[in-house]
């Protein structure tokens, strides 16, 4: 990184940078409205996480979500034993606005740590370190002359005198160009793009030439730079910056509880395996950036979504629902074959396969027809006892993943012993868990007998989990 460093002027320029307060009125929730710490969100059972929209945070991949923040995330929320619900967020006054509202739990993306931000949110251990640079176009033909490419570029932070510099509302970036004005002795026009614009959609406009420069984290632009190699990155405007998570300034549990758990995840490596694979691995990300079935550039699941559109149309299903079944059924291999003898994308039974006549069960077209039409069968066998469309669907997946006997025999339990049997949370989901206890499962109306449940509802809640993943990110 060091090598990008190319004058000392700026360094000492940076080193002596006045700090220049242009106080706003803020639009956003600058303290707490909610006494809501660690307890309370372990008691809740989930945590709420505010994710930025870019190429490393998060983002969906062949069906499967991903990003850096996102495999953290997934790790954190595994460590205080709750569910991850995702909100993606458009700007930094938002994701403050909803953290101090109760809305969000942890602001986790590449939040830079600055003095006037501690007054609004509680800052974690550093992730990393970061320095903003200046994103610019390189000349026509650059890579046939890069001589000559080298210094049409600006080099010099001085040279930004009366150029205009875009950036996102909001952000670091616009109080970095405002004291780089200061330092240089001349004024930088800075444009401030809507707050609501995804973080790398100015460098895409940089890179299309729409707009002439943008500041980004180094972090953020050398992985753009692997997906338009026409953008310069090289030029540093800044020192150093802390890269942190933030929570709510009255959470000290969960601050303490999250500054433990990433020590930890430094410790055994696990912190640099997921770093190095988004921003040190150009060529994957680059691979990802170009495929259909990524968020970041297309706006397909699988290679399989036209029959799964079919399938949805049978069910009157949204189409992302029948694909995250089959995401959960078989990631999407055609060839998926379990122990128990289930094959395909929609892991049918021989019997099944036969029941909905299906020739060839490794046919994706075929597979994904009966999947959908015993789903069909599951969903009017349910609706007879269960009319919320909601709560029905909880009762289908289950069905569909460990048997329709073993879902009605919680169901029965669930009555027999005063509960709801037309809801599935803490009610029929309770009971279906029990039947692993001979007490339930030799009871005179549990007719299936035993089962080791744990798996249908951990199923159905990633089905309906990875289904709300996909909402997010695919039309």
């Amino acid at each position: 990184m060091a090598k990008h460093i190319v004058a000392c002027s700026l360094l000492v320029c940076l080193l002596v940078a006045p700090c220049c307060n242009r106080p706003e009125k803020e639009s956003f929730a600058t303290e707490s409205r909610v006494n809501l710490d660690l307890d309370e969100i372990v008691i809740r059972g989930y945590i709420n996480a505010l994710v930025d929209n870019n190429s490393t945070s998060y983002f969906i991949y062949r069906g499967r979500p991903m990003g850096y923040e996102y495999e953290l995330l997934e790790r954190f929320a595994s460590y205080l034993k709750v569910e991850l619900k995702i909100k993606l967020i458009a700007s930094i006054e938002e994701a403050i606005d909803l953290l101090n509202k109760g809305q969000g739990d942890v602001i986790a993306f590449p939040l830079t740590i600055t003095k006037e931000r501690t007054n609004y949110v509680a800052f974690s251990n550093t992730h990393y370190n970061t320095y903003q640079v200046l994103i610019q176009k390189k000349p026509d033909n650059w890579n046939a002359n890069p001589h000559l490419a080298e210094k049409k570029l600006i080099r010099n932070p001085a040279d930004l005198i009366g150029k205009e510099i875009y950036v996102k509302k909001g952000s670091a970036f616009k109080d970095r160009l405002e004291n780089l004005s200061d330092e240089i002795g001349g004024e930088i026009i800075i444009r401030e793009d809507s707050a609501d614009s995804e973080t790398e959609a100015l460098i895409e406009k940089v890179a299309t030439g729409e707009i002439p420069l943008t500041v980004n984290d180094q972090t953020i632009a050398m992985v753009n730079a692997s997906y338009y190699p026409e953008i310069d990155v090289k030029t540093v405007l800044s020192l150093p910056q802390q890269i942190a998570w933030a929570v709510r300034n009255n959470s000290p549990k969960m601050l303490e509880s999250l500054n433990k758990w990433l020590s930890g995840v430094k410790k055994t490596g696990t912190f640099n395996v997921i770093f190095k694979k988004y921003f040190n691995s150009p060529r994957t990300s680059l691979k990802r950036a170009n495929s259909d079935f990524s968020s970041l550039g297309g706006n397909k699941l699988s290679p399989y979504d036209e029959y799964i559109k079919e399938a949805a149309n049978l069910l009157a299903w949204d189409w992302r629902l029948v694909a995250s079944v089959m995401y959960q059924e078989s990631n999407f291999d055609p060839g998926a074959q379990s122990w128990a003898g289930a094959s395909g994308l929609m892991q049918l039974m021989p019997e099944t396969a036969e029941q909905f006549g299906v020739n060839n069960i490794f046919d994706p077209g075929q597979n994904i027809k009966a999947g959908a039409q015993f789903l069909k069968y599951l969903d009017n066998q349910w609706a007879k006892s269960i009319n919320d469309p909601g709560e029905r669907l909880k009762f289908v997946l289950a069905s569909y993943n460990v048997g329709l006997s073993h879902v009605l025999d919680a169901r029965n339990l669930t009555k027999k012993y005063g509960r709801n049997p037309t809801l599935w949370d803490n009610n029929v989901e309770y009971y279906l868990l029990q039947k692993s206890n001979p007490k339930y499962y030799r009871d005179d109306v549990a007719v299936a007998g035993f089962c080791r449940c744990t798996g249908p509802v951990k199923y159905v809640k990633e089905v309906l989990q990875r289904y709300e993943e996909y909402k997010i990110h695919i039309p």
